[in-house]
């Protein structure tokens, strides 16, 4: 049975794909002259990873937390990181932001093409410049207001405790002013283990934080301003494990 459905889940992610690249080039097409940041074309993108979250039997996803009043006011969202399925997970939320994601994915044909219509940035991990490059099109991306969403492990958790997190969400934030959004993810790891491309049964959450200001804050406050990110991200994770356990029972 598993095999079964693992095989209709893969079908069905393609032809969303496939079908959903004719949508969001559509979308792109019709809003590029007056939409510079790619909201319209990334909220598209985003609708597809819903689709494939609601056909998805094992699946069962949640939100909850603080709800954007302004969803073009942009923030440096910023969550832990626990598998693949983070991504279909936060794509429920009901606004647009730009994913810092590794540049082997925009490689992909039709995934890595809608990746770019949807104004998504690709980071190589072993290159200095592409870092520096990453940066600049995150602040270009906020400065058309459209929040950006980077996870500050840099990678998955194999375990239950955070990965340190990585400077450079943090410097983006206090460079341009712009308040840092907190996101707490519980349960993904069990829909998509590290390392699998197979489908499991799986409750998962995540909730949206109360944002951090970073008005008036120096390179010298980054250290405070990363440990206490993390630190709410973890408390907030740890809550969601227990509701997820609770509802279980």
């Amino acid at each position: 049975m598993q095999r079964l459905v693992n095989a209709w889940v893969w079908t069905e992610t393609v032809l969303i794909v496939l079908f959903g690249f004719i949508y969001v080039s559509i979308v792109w097409i019709a809003t590029a002259p007056f939409d510079p940041g790619r909201y319209a074309a990334g909220r598209a993108f985003r609708h597809l990873a819903v689709a494939v979250t609601g056909l998805n039997p094992y699946w069962h996803f949640h939100t909850s937390g603080l709800a954007l009043q302004d969803p073009r006011r942009p923030y440096v969202v910023v969550a832990n990181h626990e598998s693949y399925a983070d991504i279909f997970l936060m794509s429920h939320l009901k606004w647009e932001m730009k994913w810092l994601s590794k540049d082997t994915i925009f490689r992909i044909p039709v995934m890595g093409w809608m990746m770019r219509m949807a104004g998504d940035i690709p980071i190589n991990r072993s290159s200095r410049g592409s870092g520096q490059q990453a940066l600049d099109a995150c602040r270009d991306r906020l400065a058309k207001k459209v929040s950006v969403m980077i996870f500050p492990e840099g990678t998955r958790s194999r375990g239950d405790d955070l990965l340190p997190f990585k400077d450079g969400a943090f410097q983006l934030a206090i460079s341009t002013g712009t308040p840092i959004l907190p996101v707490a993810i519980a349960g993904t790891r069990d829909a998509m283990a590290k390392g699998s491309f197979s489908f499991r049964r799986a409750n998962a959450m995540c909730r949206v934080l109360e944002p951090i200001e970073t008005a008036g804050l120096t390179s010298a406050d980054l250290p405070a301003l990363r440990d206490m990110t993390r630190q709410r991200i973890s408390d907030a994770r740890r809550q969601l494990q227990r509701e997820l356990n609770e509802a279980k029972k």
